[in-house]
């Protein structure tokens, strides 16, 4: 008999550090089963004063189109146990999962701060699709990004922005903002039981 629900939490540029460890604990459950595949195959995750080396990392090594490759196939390889599988995904996680947003195998995507989403508005999601942007990001203006993706009249894909700055649902980092991450927190959980139920 096939499981309920698998989760696959996408990382930042950092990999699999604390903040995606706490992710997991906090989504995981009877009814649902939390996977946080290494894309980068390094042992170690990257330290949060590293951004630019993590980053560089990430372009050089992976890029979104090999980061989309790996998490297509981990869930081709979790479609014949789980019922329905979801990703959530965090800054150019969030970007991959909206690049895995046409693939019929998923069922919902959550994606939060994905900056590079600017630059794949055209990318029509067939399943449901949260983004969650902060206020503000450091490299772009979000407001324009929210409606060029809100003139797309995409059914399937609901915005959401909230207080804080990129990084905002990370509790070990000074951007965290409780408030906001309580609020995403509720959000999630009310999609996976709506998914389970």
């Amino acid at each position: 008999m096939k499981k309920k629900l698998a989760l696959v939490v996408v990382h930042e540029i950092y990999g699999v550090n604390d903040h995606m460890q706490h992710v997991i604990d906090h989504f995981t459950s009877s009814n649902t089963d939390v996977f946080c595949p290494n894309l980068l195959q390094l042992q170690n995750s990257f330290h949060y004063s590293d951004e630019e080396k993590a980053y560089q990392h990430f372009m050089n090594h992976i890029g979104f189109d090999g980061g989309k490759k790996q998490i297509e196939e981990l869930v081709t390889s979790l479609s014949s146990n789980y019922t329905h599988i979801g990703l959530i995904g965090f800054s150019i996680g969030a970007t991959i999962s909206w690049l895995c947003s046409n693939n019929p195998k998923i069922d919902f995507i959550i994606g939060c701060y994905g900056s590079r989403i600017r630059d794949y508005v055209h990318i029509k999601p067939i399943c449901a699709t949260l983004l969650i942007f902060p206020e503000k990001e450091a490299s772009f203006s979000v407001s324009p990004l929210i409606e060029t993706l809100q003139q797309q009249n995409y059914p399937l894909l609901k915005i959401k922005q909230l207080h804080g700055e990129h990084g905002f649902l990370n509790p070990y980092s000074e951007k965290y903002n409780e408030h906001s991450t309580k609020q995403v927190y509720n959000i999630i959980d009310s999609i996976l039981m709506k998914t389970i139920s």
